[in-house]
C-alpha cells in the first residue's frame, strides 16, 4: 500500500515560516505530489522528530531550522561532508533500502547565502564581516569563502563565543578575528560585504555603533532574517546606499536545492521552478 509522500519544516518559531510557500509552489510545478507542512519543535523533541521520520510512511525529508540545526546532527545516520565541517546542517533527507530508513543530514544554506548574493551581482568578496557566530554564521563563512572571500571579520559581543567559526575560517583558509561593533565600524568602508546572521531585530542596536555613513557604496548586506522586512539594519543599509538582499532570496535558493533533494526529481526546468516558487512568496525573478 502506497502512503502520500510528505515533508515539513521543522523548528521554534515556525509561523512564520515561508518554506511551505515555497516548496508547495515547487512540487505543484514538478508534478510531484508531495504534501509539505509546519512542524513546531525546539532540540526537547529531536528525537521524537527523528522517531517519527523513521516510523511514520511517506517522509521524503525536512528542512530544519533555529533552534534545530545542530541538535539534529548527532542523530543522523550519516552526514554530508559539508554538514562534517560545519557542525549544522538544514536538511535531513530520507531514503530507504533493505526495508530500513536512512536519515542523512546536509546544509543548502550554503547554496542560498552565494546564490542570493549573486542575485545583487555580489560573486566575488575579499574582505568580508559576518554579525554572529552561530550555525548561519558557520554556512555564511563556507559560502564566502567559496566566493574568494580571504578575510573573515565576526562581529560579536562576547568573542568567546566565536571560537567555533573562527577555527572553521582559519580551516578554509581565511583571516579570521572576532570583533566588537566599534572596530567593524572602522572596518566598514573595506568591506566587500557584510552578512547578519542574527535573529530579528538583534542587529537593530548595532545601526548607531556601525556608522553607515562611511559605507562604500553599492556594499552588499545579506540579512538573514526576513519577518519583519525590511529590517531596520537593512533600512538603514539601504539608506546609506549600501545594496541589501533579504533573508527571503538566501530561503528560495536553499529551498531549490531541497526540493531537488525530497523530490527526487533530476531533469527539470529549474529556472521556471525557481521563478514559480518566487512568485508564492512575492520575490522579484533572479536575473540568471
Amino acid at each position: 500500500m502506497s502512503h502520500p509522500a510528505r515533508a515539513a519544516v521543522f523548528g521554534q518559531p515556525i509561523a512564520h515560516s515561508k518554506s511551505p510557500s515555497l516548496h508547495q509552489a515547487a512540487y505543484a510545478r514538478l508534478r510531484v505530489p508531495i504534501d509539505y507542512q509546519r512542524v513546531e519543535a525546539g532540540t526537547g523533541q529531536a528525537r521524537e522528530l527523528t522517531a517519527r521520520m523513521r516510523t511514520e510512511p511517506g517522509w521524503t525529508g525536512a528542512s530544519v531550522t533555529m533552534p534545530l540545526k545542530q541538535a539534529m546532527v548527532p542523530l543522523m545516520d550519516s552526514i554530508s561532508e559539508r554538514v562534517q565541517r560545519l557542525g549544522v546542517l538544514n536538511t535531513i533527507v530520507v531514503g530507504r533500502a533493505e526495508g530500513r530508513v536512512h536519515l542523512r543530514g546536509e546544509n543548502t544554506d550554503v547554496d542560498g547565502i552565494v546564490r542570493a548574493l549573486g542575485d545583487a551581482g555580489a560573486y566575488r568578496v575579499g574582505a568580508v564581516a559576518v554579525l554572529g557566530a552561530g550555525g548561519t554564521a558557520s554556512a555564511a563563512t563556507e559560502a564566502l569563502r567559496s566566493m574568494g572571500a580571504q578575510s573573515v571579520d565576526y562581529v560579536v559581543r562576547d568573542g568567546s563565543r566565536a571560537a567555533g567559526v573562527l577555527e572553521l575560517a582559519t580551516t578554509l583558509g581565511c583571516t579570521a578575528e572576532a570583533i566588537d561593533v566599534a572596530t567593524a565600524a572602522r572596518r566598514l568602508e573595506g568591506y566587500d560585504a557584510v552578512v547578519s546572521t542574527l535573529p530579528p531585530h538583534a542587529a537593530d542596536g548595532l545601526i548607531q555603533d556601525l556608522d553607515l555613513p562611511t559605507l562604500r557604496p553599492g556594499t552588499a548586506l545579506l540579512d538573514v532574517a526576513y519577518d519583519p522586512w525590511p529590517s531596520a539594519l537593512a533600512s538603514a543599509w539601504e539608506a546609506a546606499g549600501g545594496t541589501v538582499i533579504g533573508g527571503l532570496s538566501m530561503l528560495l535558493h536553499q529551498a531549490v536545492e531541497q526540493v531537488k533533494m525530497f523530490s527526487g526529481v533530476t531533469e527539470a526546468d529549474w529556472g521556471q521552478v525557481t521563478n514559480v516558487m518566487c512568485d508564492a512568496v512575492g520575490l522579484p525573478h533572479p536575473r540568471n
